[in-house]
């Protein structure tokens, strides 16, 4: 879903010379994805902060 979290899957995978476990993946997705939902929520409060005040 994230590419640059698949960037750093395939350079783990080089690293260790084993692929990286589906819940390691799926952990790091849920990551991403809440991180990038906070920073989203964190730009709309802001400008409607701006727009308000």
């Amino acid at each position: 879903m994230l590419d640059g979290g698949h960037l750093l899957y395939y350079l783990i995978e080089w690293v260790k010379g084993s692929p990286v476990s589906e819940q390691a993946q799926l952990t790091g997705q849920y990551i991403g994805l809440v991180a990038l939902f906070g920073l989203m929520s964190l730009a709309f409060v802001n400008d409607i902060l701006r727009l308000v005040g």
